[in-house]
């Protein structure tokens, strides 16, 4: 399943088919890992179907090692030398991520690349209204994610070892031509009047303006590990889908958590920030634009119209598996539920950004 859909929470023992050479690892970490020491014990967190995720436990600290999953893979799927290469140059630029320890392209090792980076512990909050804390503490950690993607698209990406890491320039066209093109190209999972409306009107409608940076592509606050009781924020994971960008569409993604029905994917719809004692959606877009020394972001709107489009695209997909008989968990079928809703909603933001 996408990156974007995943809950990544709590570890349990190894799924079968993806167990470890325990040797053949331990003595890579021995070889490695500056402060490793065994014995080593394993754990695979629940999430991670895209590529799997496990705990690395030691008498000393645990760590956590990210591989491809078994089997044939896709030309370009999981890009595992890219997240470890996209970790170590923002870490080098200070922004809060794990620290890698190493990369192995060698699958003679334990079947497939992978990279070993720390295990880093604190507090993930599943839930964007993050319940049981107080409104000021909530507040704050609101603030900190804020700082955070800020930090994140101030990033010199060219100084950061990174220049290359996707291609800048024509964000928006070549992402609403893919996600358009993903969408009517599966015929089985169907078309819908809103969606049809969104292809047609989205690329007649970019706003002006180039901007590149490194963006998340799922910033969002299960995305994020705070510390253990400060509201700052330790590190940023999940990396799968980051590349070079616009960073206002990543900043829309984070923000598109105030539109969002918590239903649909962990969000803030219908909820009223005063009483959470956040700031507004007009507060937090102005906190992120005074950080990044911007007057306003003028395209916003349109912004987060892509981004419902985008994220109703990437459920169309997961429906036409679901009729196909390739995703048939509980989780997709909860996103096949909930599309028409979606659909109507990724409309009516382009309704909100002028769209007639």
């Amino acid at each position: 399943m996408n990156a974007l859909v995943e809950d990544n929470s709590g570890t349990a023992a190894v799924r079968p088919g993806y167990e470890l050479d325990m040797g053949a690892l331990d003595a890579w970490m021995r070889a490695n890992v500056a402060d490793y020491g065994g014995p080593l014990r394993v754990e695979q967190f629940k999430g991670g179907q895209s590529n799997p995720t496990y705990k690395l436990i030691t008498p000393g600290k645990s760590y956590v090692l990210r591989k491809q999953p078994p089997g044939p893979l896709l030309k370009g799927a999981h890009a595992l030398d890219r997240e470890a290469r996209v970790l170590a140059g923002l870490s080098g630029a200070g922004l809060p991520v794990a620290a890698v320890h190493g990369l192995c392209t060698d699958p003679a090792v334990i079947g497939t690349i992978f990279y070993v980076m720390d295990m880093v512990e604190g507090r993930i909050f599943w839930d964007a209204a993050i319940p049981d804390v107080s409104p000021a503490e909530r507040a704050a950690l609101f603030d900190a994610m804020n700082a955070t993607i800020a930090d994140l698209h101030s990033i010199d990406h060219v100084a950061a070892g990174l220049a290359d890491y996707g291609r800048p320039g024509n964000y928006f066209e070549r992402q609403i031509a893919r996600w358009s093109r993903q969408y009517l190209e599966d015929a089985e999972a169907g078309r819908d009047p809103y969606m049809d409306r969104l292809v047609e009107w989205l690329p007649a409608h970019i706003p002006p303006g180039e901007e590149t940076s490194i963006v998340h592509g799922d910033f969002r606050i299960d995305n994020l590990i705070f510390h253990p009781t400060q509201p700052r924020v330790l590190a940023v994971l999940d990396w799968e889908l980051s590349t070079l960008g616009h960073p206002g569409a990543d900043f829309a993604y984070h923000a598109m958590m105030y539109r969002m029905p918590p239903h649909i994917v962990a969000g803030l719809g219908g909820s009223d920030p005063a009483a959470l004692g956040i700031a507004d959606e007009e507060a937090y877009l102005a906190a992120y634009c005074r950080r990044r020394g911007l007057a306003d972001m003028p395209g916003y709107d349109f912004y987060i119209a892509f981004n419902f489009f985008r994220l109703a695209a990437i459920f169309h997909g997961i429906k036409g598996r679901v009729i196909r008989g390739n995703a048939s968990s509980a989780q997709a079928r909860e996103r096949v539920a909930v599309l028409p809703e979606l659909m109507r909603l990724a409309w009516r933001q382009a309704e909100r950004a002028g769209a007639r």
